[in-house]
């Protein structure tokens, strides 16, 4: 292997408030709520037809988590087999074990070529690094030509859901951004723009086509890495990814290490899940692959920079592990009723909604304010895990993070075991986890304080006091009985199992 991996952060530890606070003040912005309330219902209802059209669905999803938990398993194998394949096929690949080392030679390719200029197919995996301001620091702009993604350049934004970046954006206000911004980065918008879709999906393609036919140099990511033929997979649904892969002279491709399948038969699963559980539809109108060069067509240099960054750190958990099945489909951030009010940018990450609430603790670790709220950007409702192509339990997960935080305890960082000390602000919980411990494990406690629940429950409150108000104020306190289970059982049971 070229390179060894050891887990670093995804940049510079997060400044970014903790979740609540970031989720206040966007449940504050009644047009951004609308915004994703309109977008994520539609999205999930067009899903949840196209997924009942299959009768092997739950086939198919139990059969994308068998592969993707095989080839984690076995990485290292796969990781060698897809390196020695894009090598034989006439590209060259490169690993990165981190973000850091990953733009140092994403620069350091597009210098050697002696251009300035690069265009990109929407990658997820290059906004994690940060590689658009690496490349700016370097002198090299790159543009953007996935749509949702110039409206977030465009408007010097960032990107809010994993498919629809542009989600919190309506079109009177992109239509205000083109109009105000195209004309910096090349070509103007046209005259008298309005904000109907025909007419705004004209302005961006005509801005867009020109960069095109002039860029020498495309990056992309991959939704897929195939090791038995080094084959590139991207899938998408304007086009402007079949003009980055094959216009330019020289492609670079970004691509996590989890994103590896073994075989062909493997990606024929995903090519039926992914398309259905994103954008709702049988199949992606342009799936592009490419496996290494030819003379005859498409680029003439071909490289593949394997990012870990974190991946396995978050591989040596084997609970967390399965967030790196996720195939970032977004199906999770459609049903989530917490994403639907807060929206993304609350997340603090690239990755936002349910799979950003487990995959960047991960990949950053715990340690900041925002990575140590996220496990909590959650009600636990379960929703996330049904739609999930790929069977990830997130709430599972998200539970064993909140253990993490609040109980500090061993985990891997940057390739070693470390301990973790317990989060600041959690004692209360703290506490109450372990009297709660402490009380299961002491039958006779237990009883004693059921009884003294029942025979007290006229006197206690209907609302929590303290910090408990908030939560109580919007739901209702289970009622105590008049009498504890174990008692009723005695009492008309005999305590024996199976009495009538």
């Amino acid at each position: 292997m070229s390179g060894t991996f050891i887990g670093m952060p995804v940049f510079p530890p997060p400044t970014h408030p903790a979740f609540p606070k970031a989720a206040r003040e966007a449940v504050r912005n009644p047009t951004l709520r609308g915004n994703l309330r309109h977008a994520t219902h539609t999205i999930r209802a067009k899903r949840a037809k196209a997924v009942a059209e299959l009768s092997d669905w739950d086939r198919l999803r139990e059969a994308g988590r068998l592969i993707k938990d095989h080839t984690l398993r076995h990485l290292e194998r796969h990781l060698l087999r897809l390196e020695e394949s894009v090598t034989a096929a006439g590209g060259t690949v490169h690993w990165a074990a981190d973000a850091d080392e990953a733009n140092r030679i994403v620069a350091g390719l597009v210098k050697a070529t002696g251009e300035s200029e690069v265009v990109k197919v929407k990658s997820m995996a290059t906004q994690e690094i940060g590689l658009n301001e690496a490349l700016e620091a370097e002198g090299i702009r790159a543009y953007e030509t996935d749509l949702a993604e110039l409206i977030v350049q465009l408007g010097r934004d960032r990107p809010s859901h994993i498919l629809v970046p542009a989600i919190h954006r309506n079109r009177g206000e992109i239509r205000d951004i083109f109009r105000e911004e195209m004309g910096r980065w090349g070509r103007p918008a046209p005259e008298g723009l309005t904000d109907t879709p025909a007419e705004l999906a004209e302005a961006a393609r005509l801005h867009l086509r020109e960069k095109f036919l002039r860029a020498k140099v495309g990056i992309s990511g991959a939704n897929f890495m195939v090791a038995e033929t080094g084959t590139l997979v991207v899938v998408e649904s304007e086009g402007n990814g079949r003009m980055c892969l094959t216009l330019p002279e020289t492609l670079i491709s970004v691509v996590g290490i989890e994103k590896v399948v073994p075989t062909w038969r493997d990606l024929e699963v995903f090519l039926q899940t992914l398309p259905r559980s994103s954008t709702a539809e049988r199949m992606n109108p342009y799936t592009s692959m490419w496996t290494g060069t030819t003379d005859e067509d498409g680029p003439s240099a071909f490289h593949l920079v394997l990012l870990d960054n974190g991946r396995t750190d978050t591989l040596a958990d084997q609970v967390g592990r399965q967030a790196l099945r996720c195939i970032r489909c977004s199906a999770c951030l459609n049903v989530c009723p917490v994403y639907e009010r807060a929206g993304g940018h609350a997340y603090g990450s690239v990755y936002p909604g349910p799979i950003g609430a487990i995959l960047s603790p991960q990949l950053r670790g715990t340690e900041s304010e925002i990575d140590a709220s996220l496990p909590y950007a959650s009600s636990l409702c379960g929703a996330c895990y049904e739609v999930c192509p790929v069977a990830i339990d997130i709430p599972e997960v998200l539970v064993h993070l909140r253990e993490r935080v609040v109980e500090g305890g061993v985990t891997v960082r940057q390739g070693n075991k470390v301990v973790l000390k317990p989060a600041k602000g959690h004692a209360a919980e703290r506490a109450a986890m372990r009297a709660a411990r402490w009380t299961f494990s002491h039958p006779g406690a237990l009883r004693t304080g059921q009884r003294l629940a029942s025979r007290t429950r006229r006197l206690q409150p209907r609302t929590l006091p303290g910090p408990g108000k908030a939560w109580s104020g919007t739901r209702d306190l289970p009622a105590v009985p008049a009498e504890p289970f174990r008692d009723w059982w005695q009492r008309t049971h005999g305590g024996k199992d199976g009495a009538e």
